[in-house]
């Protein structure tokens, strides 16, 4: 199984409102997704990615958020060589 933690550039894009994003998160989804995958933000919260309890919790999450925006980024680049790049949405 690929495992894809800290495996990729991060691709940020900066919303309607003016906030970076990750492409397909929202602003509140790309905070969450930045303190999951930070492991001294969760070595001071003393879990880290695997295991089982709540760390089990952190690892589902983690991954939600990194398919939905790895499945965004993945449509945005499909897109982008097809379309002019001011037609395309980011977020």
């Amino acid at each position: 199984m690929l495992v894809h933690w800290n495996a990729g550039p991060r691709r940020y894009f900066v919303n309607a409102d003016g906030h970076r994003v990750l492409i397909g998160l929202s602003r509140e989804e790309t905070a969450e997704f930045e303190m999951l995958d930070d492991p001294l933000s969760r070595a001071e919260e003393g879990s880290a990615i695997g295991g089982t309890g709540s760390n089990h919790v952190d690892v589902e999450r983690w991954s939600e958020l990194y398919t939905r925006h790895e499945d965004a980024w993945r449509v945005w680049i499909a897109r982008s060589r097809t379309e002019p790049v001011s037609s395309l949405a980011l977020y």
